[in-house]
């Protein structure tokens, strides 16, 4: 299932073996249409908490407390649906989580994709 679920940056170009596109940021992509996005979906509710984004900052060394917080943030009633949601599309299909941050790796859609590959 591991290989079902990828992610990388909204910006790139897309691919027939992409799967369903799902943005999983809160915020739209700077200087991005939404007729170039070619989304299947914008699952804003599973994107971390403007207050948790705004204290990452995208600052590596502080992914390992990010990780922690927003996986905390999944089980919340607010992420819980869009969360759940996100799990059957994986179930159903390939699923690409995409997000405009630059460093992928240390991003929302990095613990999303390990976080629905180690709830199967």
């Amino acid at each position: 299932m591991a290989e079902q679920i990828t992610y990388r940056r909204v910006y790139e170009e897309t691919s027939p073996k992409d799967g369903k596109r799902v943005l999983v940021d809160r915020v739209w992509p700077r200087g991005m249409r939404k007729e170039d996005a070619h989304l299947d979906e914008w699952l804003r509710d599973v994107a971390p908490s403007s207050e948790l984004r705004k204290w990452y900052g995208h600052e590596p060394s502080r992914f390992t407390e990010f990780r922690r917080r927003y996986l905390a943030e999944l089980r919340d009633a607010g992420h819980r649906e869009a969360a759940e949601h996100l799990r059957d599309l994986a179930v159903h299909d390939k699923l690409m989580l995409l997000t405009a941050t630059r460093d992928v790796d240390h991003s929302q859609a990095a613990v999303l994709a390990e976080w629905l590959t180690k709830k199967r």
